[in-house]
């Protein structure tokens, strides 16, 4: 099966917006960082990183809300406009080519475990980390802990922009 055949549908609470993932994402992020625990109230934020034109407007219109971050380049967090709740973000270092779907806001979250854990170093001492998933105090070098279709898929995205 190709990663094309499988999609994620996802929304936000009052279910006025909706979206569909087109395909698996590139990677699955858990952070464990500050500045995430800040913008999501929990111990840590769960982000599927995918192109965003393999993410779906089914209904409703996700609002911008810009907030600062540890980079100083921002973040763009889209919020559903009624209920509020985060659907996805985009990063100032990738741009508006990927988005970073909030896996919460999936219909299905329990489909997209976390592929890697960051940023492990400040994460809540109360946390457990499961066995077999990688974990780094930091962040990664992602060209030796992608598989190698995501970096195929990234190196494609990297050329259009350039």
């Amino acid at each position: 099966m190709t990663s094309h055949s499988e999609t994620f549908d996802g929304g936000c609470t009052c279910r006025q917006v909706r979206y569909r993932m087109t395909s698996k994402p590139l990677f699955v992020n858990c952070c464990h960082c500050r500045w995430c625990q800040r913008e999501t109230g929990a111990a840590f934020a769960l982000n599927a990183m995918i192109e965003a034109d393999r993410v779906e407007l089914l209904s409703g219109e996700p609002e911008l809300v810009m907030t600062p971050s540890e980079s100083g380049r921002g973040q763009k967090i889209w919020r559903c406009p009624t209920c509020r709740i985060a659907v996805w973000s985009n990063y100032g270092g990738a741009g508006e080519a990927v988005r970073f779907v909030r896996v919460g806001s999936l219909d299905e979250p329990d489909r997209l475990p976390p592929d890697i854990h960051i940023f492990t170093a400040s994460k809540q001492p109360w946390v457990v980390l499961p066995e077999g998933t990688p974990a780094v105090p930091e962040f990664y070098d992602i060209k030796a802990t992608w598989p190698a279709e995501s970096l195929a898929r990234r190196a494609a995205l990297r050329a259009k922009s350039s």
